[in-house]
């Protein structure tokens, strides 16, 4: 709602006071008669001159109407109507205005109810339009947008709905806005706040996102599986190719075992030969701990 400006009623009071002082001068000189017609003029005059001055806010264009014809724009700050004749039926707000809305119970394209709740960002950029080409903007403006969040709605998978939100705000500020463009109004951006879900949907949702995540797990276990076994298999080829490097890396594996205190290590008598007996007890004996005698 418009808030009233303080400035008519100023000038309402100032002109009664003016004509009281008239009045009274009325009746010093010219009697009872001349008082009571100076006191209904000057009312008249004020009445009408509290009328006729009018204050628009910065943000506000008044639309003025002459015997009911559009005459002008008027605004912002202080202007002048002619009483009786002219009239302000409308005072335009130009600021931008957000209006939620939302759509219950919608059918996505693959049979989804869903409650989607949104709030649209406008602007009028024409007063003029937005005053004669429409009964009320504001309410014009909302029934707008819900109908256009449903077909939206209506004609996008839940899929699309929920992993790209995005794309469904420029739908919608796209397609509101070439609805409300020929009343002079301009859909600045839209944002879709929540999209509901059945309860029975979500856990089945749930269950199909968990599923997924295993699987994707399986198949990342399988694949380094598969390059262990790679890894394996050129390591084998290598030490085929040289034997030497074979008896180096169990002569290595020997080493590391026997590093901790206490350990015992069983070898087969031909695993033992095939590695060089005599450089392998060396190195045990190297890598072995030194104790009292």
């Amino acid at each position: 709602m418009r808030q009233a400006s303080s400035v008519p009623p100023t000038i309402l009071v100032l002109a009664t006071a003016f004509g009281a002082w008239l009045t009274w001068l009325a009746y010093q000189g010219g009697g009872v008669i001349a008082a009571v017609w100076t006191a209904i003029l000057t009312g008249l005059a004020a009445i009408l001159l509290a009328a006729a001055v009018k204050v628009a806010n910065q943000w506000e264009r008044a639309v003025v109407l002459r015997l009911g014809r559009f005459q002008a724009l008027r605004g912002p700050g202080l202007f002048v109507i002619v009483p009786i004749v002219d009239s302000v039926p409308y005072w335009i707000d130009l600021r931008v205005i957000a209006s939620a809305f939302k759509a219950e119970k919608t059918l996505t394209k693959d049979t989804v109810p869903v409650d989607v709740d949104a709030v649209v960002f406008w602007q009028i950029h024409d007063a003029e339009r937005a005053a004669l080409e429409i009964t009320d903007y504001r309410s014009a403006i909302s029934r707008v947008a819900q109908t256009s969040l449903r077909e939206m709605v209506g004609s996008s998978l839940l899929s699309t709905l929920l992993s790209d939100r995005k794309r469904g705000d420029e739908l919608l500020r796209e397609e509101i806005g070439r609805k409300t463009a020929d009343w002079g109004v301009t859909a600045i951006s839209v944002e879709i706040r929540d999209i509901g879900v059945p309860a029975a949907l979500q856990d089945a949702m749930s269950r199909e996102a968990q599923a997924q995540r295993e699987a994707a797990a399986r198949i990342h276990l399988g694949q380094a599986e598969q390059q262990v076994a790679e890894k394996f298999v050129e390591a084998a080829e290598i030490y085929a190719r040289s034997p030497t490097a074979l008896q180096l890396r169990a002569m290595n594996i020997i080493y590391e075992t026997t590093k901790e205190r206490g350990a015992t290590i069983l070898m087969p008598t031909a695993m033992v030969d095939a590695m060089n007996p005599g450089g392998v007890l060396g190195l045990v004996q190297a890598a072995a701990p030194t104790g009292k005698p």
